[in-house]
This record gives structure tokens, sequence and C-alpha cells, in this order.
């Protein structure tokens, strides 16, 4: 089990490297751990991640990736080279889309002689509430898919999946102590909710089974990143 530190992924919601930079240095020796979505890895590329790395840092590539199998097999395989910890796929692309996505990562690692990075898949996003929900006409409720897209992730021979703190205790009796839980939605006690619907403080998540937590603006808005932080990780300590 990693140190608390550790298990704090702070998320760079950002488009320039000017941003990422500048919160990275104020953050410090704090945070060990940082995601990467979208907005930055298609703004800046490859340059977040050289930074990040000569830095110290942890990755958490989170490019969401949903095709046919072949197409996300050979797309894992070139964020494997990157030399990332973790990167991930969307649970709904299907069991044979993860288990090829598995396989593939797994195969380039050995090949490289590389750490495997970590092999996640989206459930439901933790954006998505009831209302939203319904619109899609699913035949099951959010917590009934969460649980059944990480059964499938895990039987595919994925490491864990992403899904917000008010699953991950189901998630857990579910798919045992070493299935890795990633629960975005964390907001520390009295902070704006944003475009986040299904949520949890961080003691509240880890008590209910997530093992990584990802935070972005509770800590990149604030007034003090860093203290922001530091406070985050003392309530992660009292799970």
């Amino acid at each position: 089990m990693e140190q608390i530190r550790d298990r704090l992924i702070v998320a760079l919601d950002f488009a320039t490297m000017a941003e990422v930079r500048q919160l990275v240095e104020t953050l410090g020796n704090a945070v060990s751990y940082y995601k990467v979505g979208m907005q930055l890895f298609y703004g800046v590329g490859m340059e977040c991640l050289t930074y990040l790395r000569e830095q110290g840092k942890d990755v958490f590539l989170d490019l969401k990736m949903h095709d046919i199998p072949n197409t996300v097999a050979q797309g894992a395989a070139s964020l494997t080279r990157l030399g990332v910890a973790m990167i991930n796929v969307q649970a709904s692309g299907g069991p044979a889309m993860m288990r090829a996505a598995a396989e593939k990562v797994a195969e380039t690692a050995a090949d490289l002689k590389i750490p495997r990075p970590k092999l996640i898949a989206v459930t439901v996003l933790t954006s998505m509430n009831e209302t939203e929900w319904a619109s899609l006409r699913s035949a099951s409720s959010i917590p009934e898919q969460v649980v059944h897209l990480a059964k499938l992730a895990q039987e595919a021979g994925l490491d864990g999946v992403v899904a917000s703190p008010q699953e991950a205790e189901r998630i857990r009796e579910a798919c045992g102590p070493d299935f890795a839980i990633v629960t975005p939605g964390v907001r520390p006690q009295g902070a704006a909710l944003n475009d986040q619907s299904r949520v949890a403080t961080p003691a509240a998540a880890l008590q209910a089974g997530a093992h990584y937590l990802v935070i972005g603006r509770p800590i990149t808005a604030a007034a003090d990143p860093r203290m922001a932080a530091l406070a985050i990780l003392e309530e992660m300590k009292k799970a």
C-alpha cells in the first residue's frame, strides 16, 4: 500500500505549461502524483510528461480510449511507451476491447523492460446525475451499472476502475481488496461542487474503499494550493 501522499492525484486541468510549472513548483514535495487529461495533453503533448518526469512525479494519463479492440490496443501500446504510471479506457467499449488493451500493455512493457502502467476503466462519469442518466434509457441504476462495468473490467484483466466515491464500497465488495478504485468527485468539506454530481469528502471516499483520489479545483484554484493539498492529506490520514 502506498503512502497517503502517493494516493492523492492532483488534476492538471490547464492549457499551458506555464500554469503546470507554477502549480507543480508551488506544491513541491507535498504532491507526488498528477493527472494529465485531454486539455493539457492535446495542447502541449509530450512536454508536460517530460517535465513531470524530470520533477520525479508519477503521471495518470487520462485520455479515456474508446474504439474497436485493435485500435485501442495499439493506442495503449503507444501510451505504455511514454513511461506513465496509469492509463485508462472506457469500460463501455466492452470486454474484448478492454482485454485487448490489457494484453497489449503487458506485452509492450515486457518487450521494453519497463514498469507496466496500471490500466483502469472509466465506468460512469462523476458528473452524471440521475436526470442525465435517465436520458440514456439504461435499464440499470447508476450504481448497478458501475459495479457491472467494474466486474467486466476485472474479468478482462484490468487493474481497476474510475468511479465516483458513492459507488466505491459496492465495487470493493464485488471486486475484492486488490482492485484499484480511482475516484474523482472528491470535495473537501465546504468546497464547491463545480460540475461534479456524485461526490464525497476525501476521508469518506477512502473509508468507502477508494484507493486513489483525483482532486483538481479544490487544490488548483485555492488561494494557497500547497496549504489546500496539505489539508486534504491530513484529512486522508484520518480515514
